[in-house]
């Protein structure tokens, strides 16, 4: 008999569970778009998007998800020819550099497999070995939405500082933002993209990028630059419309500004960073348990590589894909495919699946999650480990 009736619940890695604050907040008829309260709110919105990254410079919003992000960066960055250096840890670092190749940009890629983070070691050297300074930005993916590798941002910033080059650091923190510590500022970072269905808790739409002022000096001549996705009157705008490049995605706005004001001006950013950590704990300790007793292992080994929103994870003998598809249809819980980490179409791709834990969750989602998945495994008489459910609630009870 199934026990899915009733609300449905997403532990995918975006669109994340969303607050009904936020949606009720969207719920509302459309606003003069060229004069009014929608101004302020934007500002406010603009202001609240520099609070969460940590950074005082600039912003330009988008309606897009994250890989049109992905274009507006390029576009902003290079010039047809120019080169950039790209350090992948899985399917969405090796995504951006190929949208950068097709845009027009050589693209070197140092390529770190799909459970380990960037060695900034490798990154000096590579950009020691470029003594023309050819390679104009070093694109970095902060957290992995397929991997759930986390990479140390100061640390390559500290690697292109050590080898003396000019290069900018770009950061896709599409998976990470609101949800892992990030400090654009005094990180040293030059270009940030993020989106806004994942820890903004805001549905899929619209999109973010933040620019240092020595990025957008360098980058002033940019060839790639098109007038939709130019960041100079998105961040610098004479009208009200030049924030969009024409309608304001209104209901969107509504949406950012109560998620903001939740994360921010009511939790906090340092206590949702906690709160992300403890309920990844959760999760990290329940496989572990599991996989005492049966071929279940999370992707990343070390603890401190894994990022707080999202955990991979292998079921061996393609249990991923049967407990998905259990959990979903007998449970009502939809957990994350497993994207990236096989080919399409092997026996491998039902290896692999992901739990998120990301935006607006707490201690009684995650728990539920992963007493549906316990339950799955006992249904599917898959073998695996005692203690999982004990040892997330002593996780819980501690924090």
């Amino acid at each position: 008999m199934s026990l899915a009736q009733g609300r449905p619940y997403l532990a995918i890695p975006g669109p994340s569970a969303m607050p009904d604050r936020v949606l009720a907040a969207m719920h509302r008829p459309a606003p003069n778009i060229y004069e009014g309260d929608i101004v302020a709110m934007t500002e406010g919105v603009i202001d609240g998007l520099r609070r969460v990254a940590l950074m005082q410079q600039n912003v330009a919003f988008y309606i897009s998800n994250g890989h049109g992000i992905w274009e507006a960066a390029i576009a902003n960055l290079f010039s047809r020819g120019d080169r950039a250096l790209s350090l992948v840890t899985g399917r969405f670092g090796l995504g951006w550099a190929q949208h950068a190749r097709a845009m027009g940009v050589e693209v070197d890629m140092i390529d770190f497999g799909l459970r380990t983070p960037v060695d900034p070691g490798r990154v000096e050297a590579a950009l020691r070995a470029d003594p023309a300074g050819r390679i104009k930005v070093v694109l970095l993916t902060h957290v992995d939405t397929a991997t759930g590798v986390l990479n140390d941002v100061a640390a390559v910033r500290q690697a292109i500082d050590a080898a003396g080059h000019p290069a900018l650091l770009a950061v896709d923190c599409i998976a990470s933002l609101g949800c892992d510590p990030f400090r654009f500022d005094d990180w040293g970072v030059d270009i940030m993209v993020a989106a806004s269905q994942k820890g903004l808790m805001v549905p899929p739409g619209v999109g973010f990028l933040w620019f240092s002022e020595k990025a957008r000096a360098r980058c002033a001549s940019a060839d790639l630059r098109t007038p939709y996705w130019d960041w100079t009157p998105r961040a610098f705008p004479q009208f009200y419309y030049e924030y969009f490049a024409g309608t304001a995605p209104t209901h969107h706005i509504f949406g950012l500004a109560e998620a903001l004001k939740m994360l921010l001006d009511e939790e906090g950013l340092e206590h949702a960073w906690a709160r992300h950590e403890t309920l990844a704990r959760m999760v990290w300790v329940a496989f572990d348990a599991w996989g005492q007793g049966g071929d279940i292992r999370l992707n990343i080994a070390d603890p401190a590589q894994r990022g707080h929103s999202v955990t991979a994870a292998r079921l061996g003998g393609g249990v991923a894909t049967r407990l998905r598809s259990w959990c979903e249809r007998e449970a009502g819980v939809t957990l994350g495919i497993g994207l990236g980490m096989a080919e399409p179409g092997t026996p491998e791709a039902d290896d692999f699946l992901r739990v998120a834990h990301m935006g607006h969750v707490n201690a009684h989602m995650t728990l539920g999650v992963l007493a549906v998945m316990e339950a799955g495994l006992q249904a599917l008489q898959v073998p695996h480990g005692a203690g999982a459910l004990a040892a997330a609630t002593a996780i819980c009870a501690g924090a």
